[in-house]
């Protein structure tokens, strides 16, 4: 007979679960014991357990498999409420494992009790409370197995202290070797035939393809049908942004070159497609045919009801369509990538702009120049978000981290801190806004007491810019979200990090050089002008985009 605490973290050893972050509480304490005997986990102190839960979910988000934090009932359960939506909303596997009073007697009445799993259920693919000490191993291993399945997402254990105090002779199950399911050979030649009917077909690169490595295959797929393609905020960095059949992101809503590309064509090919992403294209009756390839068959939506659906793993699907597919003589593409083009054109001259304070679209180039192909950067949420979503090329994938899912503020310091960990000899970039910064400021703390190496650029505004920005899109007054902020370098400092502050433009490169060749965490205090964002983002480009 063991302790089922001491089960519950061996169970956890056999799903291979490498770190557990979190805030742990009194009735976490069996837990945390049994924890500290393990060989195999580590544990990740943070500052605030929604920090915890972000960095899980982006160790989900890299790896496939299942980030672990840990929280104490009440206030501690409550905290992982944004990281348990980021998580499921952005498709990352993550277990919360939360603590809860004896469940059996009670010995405190009613105090700090919440009933957790029920606020959990409609944020999580399955939350459980643990009554029986016997029933550790199955429950752990299912909630593993939803987790990790597509799509991924997050779900939730309760472990109350009287059962951890148990004693069990049960033991840990073994994970299953699964595969996904291949696509139907019939769903696959009708989509073949559609594409070779086509005059103009286009690949949209989704979420889904970004999760299950769908790389590989789509190159050759494109090489092989010379097809172009464009991304989802979500789907970036699945192919090399720098080859020729690129037509861009979808970054805004729309009106942008990217997508009078795609009203130009006249079959989409929709790669990894997800509901929670704003929509690349509307369908309409009548408009292009639109062949759905995913794990999972289409939710039908207003605006989505596709015409083929080719269901199973993605990029076996692909490797089927490119055995199969005979590329068509008569396809043209070149209006379509002229709109590319005129992105490109009107982008340029932006990114040459070296005012300062600094202009977005320089900004955007400075970090791009600064990083290598490998290097990561994880976006917090603003309104620099859409500049980096359309300017920063993004050369493979997951390289580019930002969230379009849930578009929580707070995500992007620990999901850098996160990535730090697992890559250590890759370059690894917060970017945040103040505001989102601040949210999640004090993990500032975790990354130097773990010794990582990160460069945190603060784009500063003193203010709510994207709100401001769609609050001056819809002819309101300028009100109610600016504010004050503290010295960045001096608050760099007082956690033992190294502080900056932006001078110029030129100021700009040298530190995001320095910073990305010097050890250890490194903040820079970056001034930003989006005075022209309103301009540029809902005239400018729905202009010239509608002129081509």
């Amino acid at each position: 007979m063991k302790k089922a605490s001491d089960l519950f973290i061996e169970c956890l050893e056999e799903e291979g679960v490498e770190y557990i972050f979190g805030v742990p509480g009194e009735e976490n304490l069996d837990f945390l014991d049994s924890l500290s005997r393990s060989t195999k986990i580590k544990l990740i102190l943070t500052r605030h357990e929604q920090g915890a839960g972000f960095m899980a979910a982006t160790y989900g988000r890299h790896t496939g498999k299942t980030g672990v934090c840990l929280a104490t009932l009440g206030p501690g359960a409550t905290n992982f409420v944004t990281a348990a939506a980021y998580a499921q909303l952005g498709g990352m596997p993550m277990m919360m494992i939360t603590g809860q009073k004896p469940i059996k007697k009670s010995k405190q009445g009613r105090f700090q009790i919440l009933d957790v799993v029920a606020m959990m259920g409609p944020i999580t693919k399955f939350t459980h409370q643990m009554a029986s000490s016997d029933n550790i191993p199955s429950r752990v291993r299912e909630a593993f197995r939803l987790a990790e399945e597509e799509k991924p997402g997050a779900v939730h254990i309760e472990l109350p202290e009287d059962i951890a105090d148990e004693h069990t002779d049960s033991l840990p199950l073994k994970r299953s070797h699964v595969r996904r399911p291949t696509a139907d050979v019939k769903s696959i030649r009708e989509a073949v035939k559609a594409l070779e009917k086509a005059t103009s077909p286009v690949l949209v690169i989704g979420a889904g393809a970004n999760r299950t490595m769908t790389s590989r295959m789509l190159l050759q797929f494109i090489e092989k049908t010379g097809i172009p393609f464009l991304t989802t905020q979500l789907g970036k960095g699945v192919i090399d942004e720098r080859h020729p059949k690129f037509l861009g992101c979808a970054a805004l809503s729309s009106g942008d070159f990217v997508h009078r590309a795609v009203e130009a064509s006249d079959c989409i090919v929709n790669l990894g497609h997800d509901v929670i992403e704003k929509p690349p294209f509307f369908m309409q009756r009548g408009g292009p045919t639109v062949i759905h390839v995913s794990t999972k068959t289409a939710e039908v939506d207003p605006v989505y009801f596709p015409d083929i659906e080719v269901i199973g793993d993605i990029a076996n699907a692909v490797w089927q369509m490119k055995e199969d597919i005979v590329p068509n003589g008569g396809w043209k593409f070149d209006h379509l990538l002229a709109y590319r083009q005129g992105e490109v054109d009107h982008t340029a001259p932006l990114a040459k702009d070296e005012r300062f304070p600094i202009f977005p679209p320089h900004l955007v180039q400075s970090v791009r120049d600064a990083m290598p192909d490998d290097g990561i950067i994880c976006l917090d949420n603003g309104v620099y978000k859409i500049w980096f979503a359309r300017g920063y090329t993004a050369c493979k994938p997951n390289t580019v981290l930002l969230d379009n899912a849930l578009a929580t503020m707070g995500a992007g310091l620990p999901s850098a801190m996160m990535s730090a960990m697992l890559y250590p000899n890759r370059k690894v970039m917060a970017i945040c806004g103040d505001g989102g910064f601040m949210m999640n400021s004090q993990e500032m703390e975790t990354a130097v007491r773990l010794g990582l190496n990160i460069t945190v650029l603060i784009l500063n505004d003193n203010s709510y810019g994207m709100i401001r920005w769609k609050q001056a899109n819809m002819g309101f007054k300028d009100w109610g979200l600016t504010y004050g902020n503290p010295d960045f370098v001096k608050y760099a400092e007082a956690y033992g990090a190294h502080g900056h502050r932006v001078e110029s433009a030129a100021h700009l490169k040298e530190l995001l050089a320095h910073t990305r060749d010097t050890p250890g965490v490194h903040l820079i205090d970056c001034p930003v002008d989006y005075s022209e964002n309103d301009q540029i983002l809902n005239n400018d480009i729905k202009r010239l985009s509608k002129e081509l």
